[in-house]
């Protein structure tokens, strides 16, 4: 059923994919702002293992019932391997830097990922990047660089950290790009699994036995973001990548909301004038892209 037969009382994939994917960006916040509140008292370390084990543990009946055979079979092992080191890396450098910096400011920063990954589509992939696109990736440096302009209220190197995560993230999604064929339930699996060894390694270093209720929180850490990545997943199937992805813009609000509730915290201005050009400049991608895909076939496209 398209969006325009849909009857007063049976709403369209599209639109409940439109729903669900906000839903999902409202998870990763609300997951953003408790891994932020509880690696004020437990290292990051810590919060990664006790995540990632409860994560696997929900995971674990789609692995049942997609049995062993994708996971053995996973093709190009060695790409799946730097993507797990991203992806890893990403979520570590995230923990890190929300200890020391606003949630809406290591927001911003993140959501220059889109930005990053465009640039180094061309080089790393292949895909043809034509004069408007190159023009909204300079346009998108220039937010960040606008984001990270200092004061002397700011941690130089959390704010190292942030750019070092987001662009292992970056590197994420471009590797994940390459992983088509995989499964989700398998990339997810070796994800979990990626965070939960460096957990392990890395928790003894600065070990704080949680309280009971720190401990459900903690637990309910790898239950929230489970369940924002299955609703992406669900969002992408029911709706258009070109009109779900940018909904991801919807993190800086709700970042700015929980992080003045739960911390006290604001951005500072330039943070968000940096975030409007990066939303401006990822929006002008989006549509770039989606355009390009509409117009294939028609001649060369710039």
């Amino acid at each position: 059923m398209n969006e325009a037969a849909a009857t007063p009382t049976t709403m369209s994939p599209t639109r409940l994919g439109v729903l669900i994917m906000l839903l999902a960006m409202f998870l990763f916040s609300l997951n953003d702002a408790m891994g932020k509140w509880l690696v004020t008292t437990y290292s990051v370390g810590q919060v990664l293992m006790l995540r990632s084990g409860v994560a696997l543990v929900i995971l674990l009946p789609f692995l049942w019932r997609a049995g062993l055979r994708p996971i053995l079979s996973a093709d190009r092992p060695w790409l799946q391997f730097a993507r797990v080191v991203f992806s890893t890396a990403e979520v570590f450098c995230f923990y890190w830097a929300v200890c020391f910096l606003p949630l809406a400011d290591v927001m911003t920063y993140w959501l220059a990922a889109p930005i990053y990954v465009a640039a180094l589509s061309p080089f790393l992939l292949g895909e043809k990047v034509g004069r408007i696109r190159w023009a909204a990736i300079a346009l998108g440096f220039i937010g960040v660089l606008v984001a990270l302009t200092p004061s002397g209220q700011v941690n130089p190197l959390a704010i190292l950290f942030a750019i070092i995560g987001t662009l292992a993230f970056a590197l994420m999604i471009i590797t994940g790009r390459s992983l088509r064929g995989t499964p989700d339930t398998t990339l997810v699996l070796f994800q979990i699994l990626g965070a939960l060894l460096a957990g392990i390694v890395l928790a003894p270093f600065g070990w704080v036995t949680p309280t009971l209720p720190d401990f459900l929180l903690l637990g309910a850490l790898g239950v929230v973001a489970m369940l924002a990545h299955i609703c992406v997943n669900r969002a992408v199937k029911l709706a258009d990548a070109s009109t779900v992805a940018p909904l991801q813009y919807t993190l800086l609000p709700w970042a700015i909301i929980l992080g003045w509730l739960f911390f006290d915290d604001l951005p500072r201005p330039l943070t968000l004038i940096g975030a409007a050009i990066i939303i401006a400049s990822g929006f002008v991608i989006y549509w770039r892209e989606n355009r390009v895909k509409s117009l294939a076939g028609m001649g060369e496209i710039s």
